[in-house]
């Protein structure tokens, strides 16, 4: 698969039936490695591994109700109260991160209401933080820790 522009990290990789599959930790169990598939779980170890997002609190492919059509969420992120807190959209390294991309996380989270949201193609990462009054989004120079999460919804 692609080199992304993240950190390098080990997979379960095998050939069930002539296709390829990754163990998804999340979900405990292999599925079809496509590019997105392949951007989610890099992305997926990037939260766990280098920026503290406990794995008990991922989700992936969350079931999300838009106008009463269901669609799902490629990474979802909760608190501890079990809040979502982070919603994550991941597109294939061909795809590019357009502005129908933002469009679609932020009709996700119009259910959600997080006050973060990232999209990915594994090669770009854009994450957005609500401001405090709710009106808008800031962009973030980097995607953030954990440990930020934590404190900035505990003071919401």
């Amino acid at each position: 698969m692609q080199a992304l522009n993240l950190p390098r990290y080990t997979f379960s990789l095998s050939h069930e039936n002539g296709k390829r599959k990754i163990f998804d930790p999340i979900r405990k169990k292999r599925v079809a490695l496509t590019p997105e598939e392949w951007v989610r779980q890099n992305f997926i170890m990037f939260l766990t591994q280098d920026k503290g997002y406990p794995a008990s609190l991922i989700a992936v492919e969350s079931l999300v109700n838009i106008n009463g059509l269901s669609q799902r969420a490629d990474i979802v992120v909760y608190n501890k109260q079990r809040q979502p807190v982070l919603v994550v959209e991941c597109k294939a390294p061909s795809v590019k991160i357009s502005r129908e991309v933002f469009e679609q996380v932020s009709r996700y989270n119009i259910q959600l209401k997080t006050k973060l949201i990232c999209v990915t193609n594994g090669l770009q990462h854009f994450c957005a933080l609500l401001d405090k009054k709710g009106t808008g989004y800031n962009f973030l120079q980097e995607i953030p820790e954990y440990s930020f999460v934590k404190s900035y919804m505990a003071e919401y």
